[in-house]
This record gives structure tokens, sequence and C-alpha cells, in this order.
């Protein structure tokens, strides 16, 4: 537990130190989605019978949680091959499964952040008053877990910083525009649509969005979740096993 602490502690304090800067950074694309997609473009646009605006708000939530969570793997990067922080862990009585955990719940941490701002933005831009409960936080948890676990899992298996950009370009980036964040999965083409319909992003957008109108939603799905997020965790500490030999 100790050495769990030690390593989330480490990211938090990183964190605070640049505090505002990472929230100005967080800022940026949801206030200009928000502005340009939400309020301009679907200003006068419904769907599902609704604003464009709150449709949008809960899959900017879905992608940007996503987002900040996998964003981890980039600060690993650079303390794995240049700063050599990596190593002192190893060096360190610190397990795999806390090494895994700190880091892990520091993209959740990161991810939350992010999450608020939006919500915040939402708020001051558009008005939006969605049911954000203790469930629609535990969605976005597991989806931030999922993610975070991804993203260190990355982190530990790629031989060079520059290959990172290779997985954000081919997964990440295409899962954020086809997860249902901007627009239904419905209405993709029937080559496609099963294929994104599985994805964990879509999944979680859809759970987000039935929660945030106050509609009925498959609690299953938070199951599925929950099983994706131990899996890809247990995928991360693998990873971090092979790294360290």
């Amino acid at each position: 537990m100790k050495g769990f602490l030690a390593i989330y502690l480490r990211e938090v304090f990183l964190l605070r130190k640049r505090l505002f800067k990472v929230l100005l950074s967080f800022s940026v694309n949801p206030f200009l989605y928000i502005l340009a997609f939400g309020i301009g473009l679907g200003k006068h646009l419904s769907i599902m019978g609704r604003p464009y605006l709150e449709f949008l708000i809960p899959g900017l939530i879905s992608a940007s949680s996503m987002l900040q969570a996998f964003a981890i793997n980039v600060e690993i990067n650079v303390a794995r091959f240049y700063l050599k922080v990596f190593e002192e862990f190893q060096s360190a009585p610190i397990s795999p499964l806390s090494y895994a955990l700190g880091e892990v719940l520091s993209g959740v941490t990161r991810a939350f952040l992010s999450v608020l701002i939006i919500i915040v933005l939402g708020y001051l831009l558009g008005g939006v008053k969605l049911n954000f409960s203790g469930i629609f936080f535990l969605v976005v948890f597991l989806n931030a877990f999922i993610f975070a676990s991804l993203g260190l899992a990355s982190a530990m298996s790629i031989k060079a910083h520059a290959d990172q950009t290779l997985i954000t370009n081919f997964i990440i980036t295409p899962m954020m525009f086809l997860g249902g964040t901007f627009f239904p999965v419905e209405n993709l083409p029937p080559l496609i649509k099963p294929l994104i319909e599985i994805l964990p992003l879509t999944l979680v957008s859809k759970t987000l969005r039935a929660i945030a109108f106050g509609e009925e939603f498959y609690y299953q799905n938070i199951l599925i979740l929950a099983i994706i997020a131990m899996l890809c965790f247990f995928i991360a500490i693998i990873t971090i096993k092979k790294a360290k030999d």
C-alpha cells in the first residue's frame, strides 16, 4: 500500500505544481467543441429529441476522460526513457501491482479534472443541466480506469518514445470520433456499425447519455465495463513485469 501511495502522490504533486497550465490545456478542446459544434453548428439542431448541446456534453465527457486517462503514457515514457525514473522504481521495494495502481489512479484523477471542466463549461456556455448522479461518475471512473490501464500498458510495451504517437493516431483518435462522441452510432454504415458498437467508448457514451437524460439503461453495461477494466489492468501489470525483465 505504501508503494502505491508513493507512486500516486508523486504524480499528484507533479500535477499540482502545474495545475493551472493543466486545467488550461484541458479546457481548450472542450471549449472549442462546445462553442463550434454545440452552440454554433448545433444551436437549432436536435438529436434524440434533445438539443444537440445536451447530446454533445456526455459524449465529450466520455471522450475527454478517455484521452486524459490514456495521456499518462506520455509522462510515463518521458520518465522511463529520459529521466530514468522507472529504473529507480525497479530498484525500490515496489510491486508491479502497486506501481500500476498508482499510475492508473493518477490517470483517473486527470480524467475527472477534465470532466469537471466540461460540466462547468457546458453550464456556463449553454446552460446545460443534466443528471450527473453517482452512477454517472461510476461509469466515468470505469472508462478512465480502462484507458489509463491501456495507456500504462502501451507505455511499458513500446521500445521508443516516438512510437507512442502511432498508437494514439491509429487507435485513440479514431475511437474518439467514431465512438458516439459527436453523433449516434446508429447513423454509421451497416458494415462498420457492429464493430463500432463493441468499442468501450461507444458503450460508455451510450450509458452516460442514458443516465444524464434520466432514461433507462442496461446495468449489464456497467458490469461489462468493470470486467474490461480489470482485464486491462491485468494486462498493464503483465507489461510492467516484462519491462522490468
